[in-house]
């Protein structure tokens, strides 16, 4: 039996609507009390000692640091006559932000020590000015200034408190909208004194019209229309279903919604009669992008792009791509527009449709990726890379926030398909146009569809439970830490990245009270039974012989705070009955986002060892 540090396991147990709720390493929780430091630097111990032992780990960092050292560049955005890109060149730490082809944002510039990285970025619709935003050390606390891009100095800034806000600007280019402290602003270059819009605090989306009269303001459940030649405030547009509003270039109240459509549909109205809208088109796969050009309308789905007329949304024509990949979010400028197409063994290009004459360039002929989809008994969809096995397999999931997983290039994976192993993606209940069947009290159906697919792998030969792991970061961190403690069986090791994993608590700390719309609160009674049912920390029960685990964890991570980490490491390690190590990877000055080549490496490295895979 492995030995592990030692961890006071305290007897307090709270009365939670009713229920008994132990909490054996609540002191866990304050990262800067002594009894938890040297908790830490012992797991610290145990892993290094534990990842001395992986005589392939440099290996996996070369192989993941080969396949990462590709070049990329993002969708331009016009303003003006003038063009925006991101651009990363191979072996670049950070993407620079280019003005046509000057170098204009440079985070490695701005800190030789690259813990500088520039977050959010919007020019002015003139093109004159930039609103960026930078955070150090991947907190993810940006604040926000405003470039003169004539001259390159600064002339606003720096604004705190504008985490990945959004900047909607005026056309004068002198006063944008914007979201500080979750609150929604109205700012003027120079001047101290702030409007504030709306006070609620809320995540919020904002986009003024092109003429500069019509400014959206959206959160997951409201919508708010302003017309800023009057001086009334914005007008609340409540909603049935998550819904966004925009006002095109062409003055018409563009509405995507999700309301009576589980795929989500497109209509139109005034904006002067907000809440009067009749169907534009409604396609059959999960919408994700839309684009205004001069003539037509250009509608994205994960791996589609269609092309409509512009005044009445009939289709035209479907746009060919290079492969059964992912699209990007769509830009559009005059009768043009960009999308970028990745897939498993693509890195993400940057294509261009021309609607004048009908041609689409830029794209690339996809590479034989070996990709199957798969679905099993229960309707969970796989992506498959790799040979059919038995072969060393991890299965990968996210299962939250309504994201959609569709195959996108990774070296993680690429380097662990080249090495002969199986790499699986689950798209499950909780992602994409599913995910209303996944959220709160819903949540188990998530970690059911995870389960089936580990099943389903093993039933029909892909893999075996010895050779079988599980990987997921953050919310996906959580999906696997759930089937762990549900099935421990299926698994020969799990990966949980910056996981959530005492679900009784999670809202308070990190982002978790930003995130009750998604996993409902514990102040609700039905909710708060929900969450205990699986929260993984809570479900961790002695003599279990438990899977090998490696929780991963970050001392910047403003968004799931490293506590619920250490937390189910302990629990895990008192408890086990198996052979098989529970290791925590800790990380003081990374954020949530920036783990590294390093990182992965070391994941591949401990999944490899304890799946069998040599390379």
């Amino acid at each position: 039996m492995q030995s592990y540090p030692c961890a006071e396991r305290l007897t307090l147990v709270e009365q939670v609507h009713g229920s008994d709720v132990a909490d054996p390493y609540r002191w866990l929780e304050d990262s800067v009390a002594a009894q938890t430091e040297r908790w830490l630097r012992d797991q610290d111990e145990l892993w290094l000692t534990y990842a001395a032992s992986l005589t392939s780990r440099f290996g996996w960092k070369n192989q993941v640091r080969r396949l990462s050292d590709v070049s990329s560049v993002s969708t331009p955005v016009w303003r003006g006559d003038r063009r925006f890109t991101l651009r990363r060149a191979a072996g670049q730490q950070h993407a620079v932000l280019y003005v046509d082809e000057t170098p204009l944002i440079d985070p490695k510039q701005l800190d030789p020590t690259g813990l500088t990285t520039l977050d959010a970025w919007q020019p002015s619709p003139d093109g004159t000015k930039l609103a960026f935003q930078l955070s150090r050390g991947g907190d993810e606390r940006s604040s926000l200034s405003v470039l003169d891009i004539a001259c390159g100095q600064v002339v606003d800034g720096p604004i705190d408190g504008c985490r990945y806000s959004p900047v909607a600007w005026l056309p004068d280019g002198n006063t944008f909208y914007y979201v500080r402290f979750r609150q929604v602003r109205r700012h003027r270059l120079g001047d101290p004194d702030e409007v504030t819009v709306l006070a609620d605090e809320a995540s919020y989306g904002l986009e003024i019209s092109t003429d500069g009269r019509w400014l959206t303001i959206c959160t997951a459940t409201d919508v708010w229309l302003a017309d800023l030649t009057t001086d009334a405030p914005p007008r609340h547009l409540p909603q049935d279903a998550t819904t966004i509003m925009s006002v095109g270039p062409d003055g018409r109240l563009y509405v995507v919604t999700a309301q009576d459509s589980p795929t989500g549909r497109i209509c139109v109205g005034d904006p002067t009669e907000p809440t009067v809208w009749h169907d534009y088109l409604r396609p059959d796969k999960p919408l994700t992008g839309l684009a205004i050009l001069d003539d037509v309308v250009l509608v994205s789905t994960t791996n589609e792009i269609t092309v409509h007329d512009r005044e009445s949304g009939r289709l035209q024509t479907t746009l060919d791509l290079p492969g059964s990949g992912s699209v990007g979010a769509l830009t559009a400028y005059g009768n043009r527009a960009w999308f970028s197409y990745t897939d498993s063994v693509t890195p993400p290009t940057v294509c261009c449709y021309d609607a004048s004459t009908r041609t689409t360039t830029g794209a690339v002929a996809a590479r034989d990726a070996k990709m199957r989809r798969l679905t099993t008994r229960t309707g969970v969809e796989l992506h498959v890379i790799g040979e059919p096995g038995p072969r060393p397999t991890i299965l990968y999931g996210y299962g939250g926030f309504g994201q959609s997983l569709t195959p996108t290039y990774s070296a993680f994976a690429l380097a662990w398909v080249e090495a002969g192993g199986t790499f699986v993606t689950a798209t499950v209940r909780g992602d994409g146009s599913s995910h209303h069947a996944g959220m709160r009290r819903r949540k188990q159906n998530v970690f059911a569809d995870f389960i089936a697919a580990a099943e389903h792998l093993i039933a029909d030969g892909w893999t075996t439970a010895d050779q079988l792991a599980i990987c997921g970061e953050s919310n996906g961190g959580l999906l696997t830490a759930a089937a762990l403690t549900q099935r421990p069986e299926l698994f020969a090791a799990a990966v949980c990245s910056a996981p959530l994993t005492d679900m009784v608590r999670y809202e308070l700390s990190g982002l978790g009270e930003r995130w009750t719309g998604e996993y409902g609160t514990v102040q609700d009674a039905d909710d708060f039974e929900a969450l205990l049912s699986y929260s993984p920390y809570h479900r961790v029960a002695d003599g279990v012989k438990y899977p090998a685990v490696l929780l991963t964890a970050f001392g910047n991570d403003t968004r799931v705070d490293p506590l619920h980490a250490r937390k189910l490491c302990a629990a895990l390690q008192h408890a086990t009955a198996g052979s098989r190590p529970v290791l925590l990877r800790f990380e003081p000055d990374a954020g949530h986002t920036t783990g590294g080549i390093g990182l992965a490496a070391d994941m591949l490295a401990f999944v490899a060892d304890q799946t069998g895979l040599r390379r």
